[in-house]
């Protein structure tokens, strides 16, 4: 349940917070006071795409925090937050805990589901039929396998079908293959050797310099007549005879053999690169040659050593793969094969069980819709026979459309083409109705889906959402009065400015202000004695209707002899 509500510099809204009940929450106001804007913060807060467009004018960064109530949490609630900056990053947190927005989604999506105020249209699309029966029956984790297995078919086709080349083609990919392979392969290529030629060849090209360095350098550490070595065995003894006075000199004279040995081992590489070291000029030569040879390969194949040495390797994979091809052919059709045989064991299998809950599906739906003003709907899932193997998809092997008739003595025919806008809503509203169910403790919120209805529809439709309020947290954008009065908790969305800035705020209505909101939207101006009794009647109708649908849940709950679930006593 979502609890609590703080948003901070999002388009025309400054600072607001709001704290929602349990049961329905319904909140009005003007069209173009902000609403939408509700909708878009906790849509952040599910994932959704963070832009710097949405920040406040003058503002350098947009925050969205919320509060839920959630079973399994340590203390029993989630806290998220996420900030978008005006450079259109975005940053997320739960529980304090910087995440991915993928991370995000992950925690709050079981918590919400948002029904956005074109959603409706969404049945318009037969794509999207099979997504709702999917979601009806609780299919989701059984299509991930299937689009796995899909995925993992389609990968071996592709592979199947690199092999299908023209022998002309083919035989001049071989040859092509190995003239790279064999001049790679003579190279005798080894990882870091340009490095260590280009060492060798300054070496060698200043050979005479470091002759001379290293000669110098050995005779005034070991060989001259006042050598360092020398000298510093002079050093050495009255250090340690300054120790047998001074105890703060023994840490030095304790370091004396390993000084000394460092410095012997210095004379001795100094005089073996003066002894040692030869540069005939072929043997440079032999340097440059072999570089001007790694850096035409490095040309061609590279741009580093390492790179050419991969493309010896694929290139070796790719002329083996081509010269047994036919072997290669013969094993990936098999894998291909097995592979289709799995996707078909699982299309199959949620194919039968779709099938299945289509009927269930069909026949929920047309009790929801009658009690939604639409006793005589029918709605029928129909899938369609034969589907071709190129129509197959992620999604399996079935393509499934409603058919739809709300009147008596009219033919099922494609819902997409015949329901109005108004039925539309209503059917939306009965499908995410059934989708909730059995996730009881979910947010759900509906951003003016009540689209294209009115009058005693208006009414049925609100009391459909009181109902469900009862199992869920509801929170309803309306311009409806019908509905606006059967809310268990009333905000109304303001939009005015203050201090030369248009801003949103969000006030919860206490009894006296909820008549004069509820009349307004039934006058759609400023409230007059007709209007603000007929608001009245409007919210006591609710509240009565209300009562009365409470105290029959409870005598249907007596008679079967069960225990009243609210009574504590």
């Amino acid at each position: 349940m979502l609890r609590f509500l703080r948003i901070e510099h999002l388009a025309v809204i400054d600072e607001l917070e709001v704290e929602f009940d349990p049961h329905l929450n319904v909140l009005t106001g003007e069209t173009g006071a902000g609403k939408s804007m509700l909708v878009e913060a906790v849509g952040l807060l599910l994932g959704g795409r963070a832009s710097a467009d949405l920040i406040r004018t003058g503002e350098t960064q947009a925050t969205v925090q919320a509060v839920f109530d959630a079973a399994g949490q340590p203390l029993g609630e989630l806290i998220v937050r996420r900030e978008v900056t005006s450079q259109g990053r975005s940053r997320a947190f739960v529980n304090d805990v910087l995440v991915t927005a993928a991370a995000l989604h992950e925690c709050t999506a079981p918590l919400v589901e948002l029904h956005g105020q074109h959603e409706h249209q969404t049945l318009m699309d037969p794509e999207s039929h099979l997504d709702l029966l999917d979601d009806f029956g609780g299919f989701r984790s059984a299509r991930d396998g299937v689009a796995a297995s899909f995925r993992r078919w389609k990968d071996l086709q592709n592979q199947f079908d690199a092999f299908q080349l023209d022998e002309r083609e083919r035989a001049a990919r071989i040859d092509l293959l190995r003239f790279q392979s064999s001049e790679l392969e003579r190279a005798n290529l080894r990882a870091g050797e340009d490095d260590e030629l280009e060492t060798a060849k300054r070496l060698l090209t200043s050979a005479d310099k470091v002759k001379r360095l290293s000669s110098e350098a050995y005779s005034a550490l070991y060989d001259a007549d006042e050598a360092a070595l020398t000298q510093l065995g002079h050093v050495w003894k009255r250090v340690a005879e300054l120790a047998e006075i001074d105890p703060s000199f023994r840490a030095h004279v304790e370091a004396r053999d390993g000084i000394k040995a460092q410095l012997q081992d210095l004379a001795s590489a100094l005089r073996a690169t003066a002894d040692n070291i030869d540069a005939p000029p072929q043997k440079l030569q032999e340097v440059e040659d072999r570089l001007a040879l790694l850096q035409r390969l490095k040309r061609k194949y590279g741009p580093s050593l390492d790179d050419v040495i991969a493309a010896r390797e694929s290139t070796a994979i790719q002329l083996d793969g081509l010269l047994h091809a036919d072997e290669r052919r013969s094993g990936l059709a098999a894998d291909l094969e097995r592979a289709r045989a799995a996707f078909l064991d699982c299309a199959n299998a949620l194919s039968l069980e779709r099938h299945k809950a289509a009927k269930a599906f069909s026949t929920q739906l047309e009790s929801l819709l009658s009690e939604l003003a639409m006793p005589r709907a029918r709605l029928d899932v129909r899938f369609q026979s034969d589907v071709p193997t190129g129509a197959w998809s992620a999604r399996g092997i079935d393509i499934a459309e409603c058919f739809f008739s709300a009147n008596v003595g009219e033919d099922l025919r494609p819902l997409a083409r015949i329901a109005s806008g108004g039925e539309l809503s209503r059917v939306m509203l009965a499908i995410r109705t059934l989708s909730a169910a059995g996730q009881l403790g979910k947010t759900l919120i509906f951003d003016e889906i009540d689209a294209g209805i009115g009058g005693r529809v208006a009414d049925v439709v609100g009391r459909r959402l009181r109902a469900l309020g009862r199992d869920f947290q509801v929170l309803c954008i309306t311009h409806l009065p019908q509905i606006a009065a059967q809310g268990d908790s009333h905000f109304e969305i303001v939009k005015a400015v203050r201090s030369g800035r248009t801003e949103t705020r969000v006030s919860r209505l206490d009894a006296r202000r909820r008549v004069e909101e509820v009349a307004r939207m039934i006058g759609g101006a400023a409230a007059t004695p007709a209007s603000l009794a007929a608001a009245q009647e409007l919210l006591d109708s609710g509240e009565a209707k209300s009562k009365g649908e409470s105290e029959r849940a409870k005598a249907k709950v007596r008679r079967a002899g069960l225990k009243d679930p609210q009574n504590t006593t």
